[in-house]
């Protein structure tokens, strides 16, 4: 349906237009506290005649590149917790996400990790079951039967690119997106709504392939093709959908070439049903006012143009909020060392006004996060932005992070979506008149400038209206607005919503999405409200008041169990000596529910069907990893990607790899079977204590060895040690890792022992190939006797246990990914002190330092370590470590002495030890230093010496949890503490 003109709107083009020439919109002017904003809402304004381009999506959800990876093994360990995720993000009245959009993966990294691909060859049918987004689609069309799915491409599998690459491959492209689509429909009962045939983030939109694309599907008649499983029963139907696949084009990133393209190109226009393009809220405006190149998103939206028609835009894709919330709140980024509160660059009302701005300026209309959902392990690319994290599957763990209450400010006030054919679905219209965004920037936006960001939607029959107001400054702001040719009926009481960081001494989340006010217009027409500064609300004519839907808290994310097993790799279990094992036949595991029947039932599917015989728990990097039948009718896990498949364009080039395990293991032995199945050759790779990227070079150390024995053992990338042993098909590799010893096995013989000089302490396991089908099995990770297994919890340096004294710097805006939670403290100032709470026998301190910080070290209040060194670290490493505590709650205090300190996250270390440990090294200490008499000594330096000899007699005693690099701590600071006793003559300890 078209849009009338009107010469409202073109004025409001026009000056829109001279405003963006003239800078006021890109860099905006500081707006007074005391300078109220008028909004006025005309009913005039709400275009029930415009049903693509104003009508309110709401969010949407992008699947790829690994971010879905874990989700599937939330749903078999904790399909309660997976379900109520789905309720979550996509179900009730008021859905905070609508549509969930694929990308299809090629088992190439794009990004955070890869995909699989569907189909690996031209012969393969078809599996979408691989793909964990078809899974999500599937499984939120149980609660939102009108969710929308779409797909594109980034990185084709190689069958494709062979063709594609010599000019002739549009029939190849064709063939895997439409078996795809075909397969998923057969599964799932879905048919895919939206298709982008072109490449993801191009910068050149390939719109002849977008034209031959939809001519293709117009014109197919082939349904009955038994490569597409689609019962002849239910072929007329699956063409008639088929036929009604709309597309979207071009998925641009730095680049605005479709929407020009079509202003200029009838039947571009008419072929493209929705325009997206990723990372600006910016339109274009080069060129004269009216012309192709000027607004050509705002007039798509609108239909002001030459053929009276609207079209979607789509901030197509976008970041969610960066790290979390609940840790960012206590940042020192604000006015005179304060904290932003919920707010400041890349924060949570940042995304809100992303929001704002992006309809402001150019008309988007739907907000698709990369990704809402985070379920792929810390480290890789990207971490920590996402609306839900879910990484931890062993334990259930989910944290839905404040950003959820912010979006729900746009949602749960709206009926959003798609409206539908006859016009009668009530779907919202966005009011351009009504919205407005001054905030700086055009990707990561500052709102601290104090101007107005501001986003109406209405009632199309304009009974009721919600006006979204960001204010991400300092400042108060107030507004007063105005609602004119408006049916509110003879209670025009207005409710505000609001949503901020906590007041002083309150809970974290006191004041998310909060009712507190009910307004009515004054003698003037106007509501007046004051909107608190870092907050956001919501001003609607709705009464939200007694709703349970909105009132609903958000779950609570539960504690992060660290991954201990029995054999099996299922069950929960801290008493035997496995921490993680996997046959890859899982026996254990039983039938999982998948959404079937387009969103009209649940069907129980044996474990590995229902995820397309993906692994458990398995995140990869590079490369095709599937549970197969080997020779003997066994499961095995194969890496699939060989030569034929691995000249792809991928982003991030790697030769396959795939991660699993907790981060917080440390002292382990990984044990695993590989063979070469492939006559032309292969490559089989083990790492440990893996924390951050996504090569196999990646993990602290890892051994690779050839079908011709060669072996070579390296410490991340540096090879270390080699050596050859006896040819073979097959071989069993092991590393053992306790503190700074690691050593390889090859079938069960030590072939090389490394003692690192600067370990690095956690990790998980990697398993990796070169370009060949390779097989692993048996795969176990097994606790080292005397050694501690793991880190038993993590604390970030924002968590608000975590007290600071003196001067810090504590930041979380354009954090690096490679920061726990993109957030750190810094301090550099001489006496500036931090204290921790933990429970175990040791902590970390994490972060990445140059080694120039000097500490005084204070445990329960007593001093233990003075002068403390710190180490040259990498992120993610501990810059120093404790150990040898009794197993207990203690409070850690640290003091900065001089040089610079970073912090990042602190690693409580566990009690649980195998085994006793020999603590002959503290005995001998003991008798080494005697029994020095107290008085005379000076009272520092004794304090020291008695604190380091009661832990060591207490350790030789039967201290619970002592392991043997306590051992080694408790040793070395007897010996310390005792050379550093001070005579009261001023004369040394002998």
């Amino acid at each position: 349906m078209g849009t009338q003109r009107r010469l409202g709107w073109m004025s409001l083009v026009a000056a829109t237009t001279m405003a963006l020439a003239a800078g006021a919109i890109t860099a905006p002017a500081a707006h007074a506290a005391d300078d109220p904003v008028e909004v006025v809402v005309n009913g005039d304004d709400v275009r029930a005649d415009n049903v693509n381009g104003l009508t309110y999506k709401g969010l949407g959800v992008l699947s790829c590149n690994s971010t879905s990876n874990l989700l599937m093994d939330y749903k078999a360990e904790h399909p309660g917790r997976y379900w109520q995720l789905i309720r979550v993000l996509f179900g009730g009245k008021n859905p905070l996400i609508n549509h969930v959009k694929i990308e299809m993966g090629s088992d190439t990294n794009t990004s955070t990790g890869s995909d699989p691909a569907t189909m690996r060859t031209a012969e393969e049918l078809a599996d979408a079951s691989r793909s964990p987004g078809f899974q999500l689609a599937a499984d939120a069309k149980q609660v939102n039967p009108k969710l929308k799915v779409s797909i594109l491409r980034w990185v084709m599998p190689q069958w494709v690119q062979n063709e594609w690459n010599k000019g002739t491959g549009a029939d190849e492209m064709y063939k895997w997106y439409k078996e795809t689509i075909l397969d998923a429909y057969e599964k799932y009962g879905y048919m895919v709504d939206y298709v982008d045939p072109d490449t993801n983030e191009t910068r050149d939109p390939n719109e002849a392939f977008i034209k031959w694309y939809k001519n293709a599907i117009l014109a197919d008649t082939d349904f009955a093709d038994p490569r597409y499983g689609i019962p002849a029963a239910k072929r007329e139907k699956a063409e008639k959908a088929y036929h009604n696949i709309k597309i979207i084009a071009a998925d641009e990133n730095n680049t605005l070439n479709i929407g020009p393209s079509m202003l200029s190109d009838a039947e571009l226009f008419g072929i493209v049903d929705a325009v997206g393009y990723h990372y600006t809220t910016e339109d274009r405006h080069d060129g004269a006012a009216g012309s192709d190149t000027n607004l050509p998103y705002t007039r798509l939206a609108t239909g002001e143009n030459k053929y009276d028609e609207d079209k979607e835009v789509w901030y197509s894709e976008g970041t969610a909020s960066f790290g979390y919330t609940d840790y960012r709140v206590n940042n020192t980024e604000g006015a005179n060392g304060t904290s932003t509160g919920i707010g400041g660059v890349q924060s949570a009302l940042d995304l809100a006004n992303r929001s704002v701005k992006s309809y402001a300026n150019s008309k988007r209309t739907h907000y698709i996060f990369q990704p809402a959902i985070g379920s792929f392990y810390e480290g890789a690319q990207y971490s920590h932005k996402e609306l839900v994290s879910a990484r931890d599957p062993w334990s259930g763990y989910l944290h839905y992070d404040a950003a959820l209450y912010v979006m729900q400010h746009f949602t749960q006030f709206a009926r959003t979506g798609w409206e539908n054919d006859t016009n009668t679905a009530g779907i919202w219209r966005t009011v351009p008149e009504a919205s407005y965004s001054g905030v700086s920037g055009t990707v990561d936006l500052d709102g601290s400038n104090g101007a107005p960001s501001y986003m109406t939607l209405a009632d199309p029959r304009k009974k009721d209206f919600s006006t979204i107001v960001v204010n991400d400054s300092d400042q108060p702001k107030t507004y007063r607005i105005k609602a004119q040719n408006m049916r509110l009926g003879s209670d025009p009481t207005m409710e505000t919503w609001e949503t901020r960081g906590p007041d002083a001494g309150r809970p974290y989340d006191a004041n998310f999405k909060r009712l507190v006010d009910e307004i009515r217009p004054g003698g003037d027409g106007y509501y007046t409200y004051t909107v608190k500064p870092r907050s956001i609300v919501t001003l609607t004519t709705l009464d939200k008041s007694h709703d349970k839907a909105t009132k609903q808290r958000l779950p609570e994310s539960r504690g992060r169990t660290v991954l201990d097993t029995d054999a099996t790799g299922k069950k929960h279990n801290t008493r035997d000596n496995v921490l993680y094992a996997d046959d890859f036949g899982y026996e254990e595991e039983g039938k999982v529910r998948v959404g079937t029947g387009n969103g009209a039932h649940k069907a129980s599917q044996p474990y590995l069907r229902s995820r397309g015989n993906q692994p458990r728990y398995m995140v990869d990097q590079t490369g095709a990893w599937e549970v197969g039948e080997d020779t003997s009718g066994n499961n095995v896990l194969y890496q699939y990607m060989d030569q034929s498949m691995k000249d792809t364009g991928a982003w991030n080039s790697n030769t396959p790899n795939t991660t699993v395990g907790d981060f917080r293991w440390e002292n382990y032995r990984a044990t695993v079977d590989v063979s070469f199945p492939d006559p032309d050759g292969g490559l089989a790779a083990l790492g440990v204590r893996q924390q951050k990227g996504m090569a196999i070079s990646d993990a602290a150390y890892n051994v690779r060895i050839k079908p011709t024995g060669a072996w070579t053992f390296y410490e991340y990338g540096t090879a270390v040690a080699s050596g050859t042993v006896v040819a073979s098909d097959s071989y069993r590799l092991a590393i053992e890792a306790k503190g700074a010893t690691i050593t390889t096995y090859i079938d069960g013989k030590a072939v090389s022992t490394y003692q690192d000089p600067t370990p690095q302490a956690e990790g998980r396991v990697k398993l990796g190939t070169d370009f060949h089908k390779t097989a692993f099995d048996n795969l176990k990770v097994e606790k080292i006797d005397g050694y501690t297994p793991y880190a038993r919890a993590q604390l970030d340096n924002m968590d608000s246990s975590v007290t600071y004294g003196g001067t810090w710097n504590r930041n979380a805006a354009l954090g690096d990914a490679m920061d726990w939670y993109r957030s750190t403290s810094t301090s550099t100032t001489a006496g500036a002190s931090f204290t921790v709470p933990f429970t175990g026998t040791g902590i970390d301190v994490i972060g990445g330092n140059n080694g120039t910080a000097v500490l005084d070290v204070y445990v329960d209040g007593k001093l233990i370590a003075r002068d403390a060194k710190t180490a040259a670290t990498d992120k993610r490493l501990a810059t120093y470590a404790l150990r040898g505590l009794p197993d207990g709650a203690h409070t850690a205090r640290f003091v900065l002495k001089s040089g610079k300190i970073v912090l990042d996250a602190f690693n409580a270390i566990s009690g649980d030890v195998d085994s006793t440990v020999d603590t002959t090294p503290i005995r001998g200490a003991l008798e080494k230093t005697g029994r020095p008499a107290r008085a005379d000594y000076t009272a520092d330096s004794w304090a020291l010496f008695d604190s380091a000899s009661s832990a060591a007699k207490a350790a030789v005693a039967g201290q619970k949890g002592l392991d043997a690099i306590g051992v080694e701590q408790i040793t070395d600071r007897l010996e310390e503490a005792h050379d550093r006793l001070v005579r009261k003559d001023g004369t040394a300890a002998q």
